[in-house]
């Protein structure tokens, strides 16, 4: 067996060059960077570093191993296995030519549960329409639809343009008064499959996004002050929120909109 000695004598080497181990490196942060950091997470503790990168107006790595080396990260939910149904993809290319509509329930203090519709374009994501109601699911839905179509062309009647509006089977959305209010607007329904949310993920990503962003951030004690709160976050959502999908704009700054 040959000595290390001998071999660093063959090899013309120093001795230490063998027994050398680079110490790692200390990453240094910039303190004004990670409070503005901290900052900004105290009003949106759901961002990742992309999102935060876009709010803060810089680049997303230091912004990222910030996020890191403060231990800041948000953890992500284990997904599991979801089968895939195949349909038609709800996304389009043009503005007003599919909306996505569903419900969701919101506490509102002393056992007070109230329904929440939507109503989303599926090309720029911008909410045209919502309501949050005690009167039932059905007219919260009708009274979402019917803001939507006022908020798009001016007012409430019959559409002279072909216009899809999807969303699940349940009984609310296929009750016959829903289905013939729809119709008498002018829009034709699409239906998703049975247990198959995922057709109708544009709505259930906003939904997602709606109670970690927000509702789960607040505890509301009344109707109003639920009402409050959400229209403040919706008028966020639509004008300032960084949309990943979009390339980090806010649903109204879509490129089919702006134009």
């Amino acid at each position: 067996m040959v000595s290390l000695v001998k071999l660093c004598q063959w090899l013309g080497l120093p001795r230490r060059t063998l027994y050398y181990r680079p110490k790692p490196r200390r990453r240094v942060i910039n303190t004004d960077l990670a409070a503005r950091v901290k900052l900004a997470l105290e009003g949106f503790p759901t961002y990742g570093y992309r999102r935060l990168a876009c709010v803060l107006g810089e680049n997303r790595k230091p912004i990222q191993r910030i996020l890191q080396l403060k231990n800041w990260q948000v953890r992500k939910r284990p997904q599991g296995f979801r089968p895939r149904a195949r349909s038609l993809p709800s996304v389009t290319t043009r503005p007003d030519e599919r909306w996505a509509t569903d419900l969701t329930h919101v506490w509102c203090g002393k056992g007070r549960r109230a329904s929440l519709a939507v109503i989303i374009d599926c090309c720029t994501r911008e909410i045209l329409g919502w309501r949050l109601s005690d009167n039932g699911s059905s007219k919260t839905a009708e009274a979402a639809l019917e803001e939507a179509l006022v908020y798009r062309f001016g007012a409430l009647g019959r559409i002279h343009q072909p216009l899809a509006l999807r969303s699940d089977n349940g009984l609310v959305f296929s009750s016959r008064h829903y289905t013939a209010t729809v119709k008498a607007y002018g829009l034709t329904q699409e239906f998703t499959t049975p247990y198959t949310p995922e057709q109708n993920g544009l709505v259930e990503r906003f939904f997602r996004s709606l109670k970690e962003e927000c509702i789960w951030q607040h505890r509301f004690e009344s109707l109003g002050q639920a009402r409050a709160v959400l229209g403040r976050w919706m008028r966020y959502y639509n004008e300032e929120r960084p949309h990943q999908s979009l390339g980090y704009v806010a649903p109204r700054a879509h490129p089919a909109i702006a134009a």
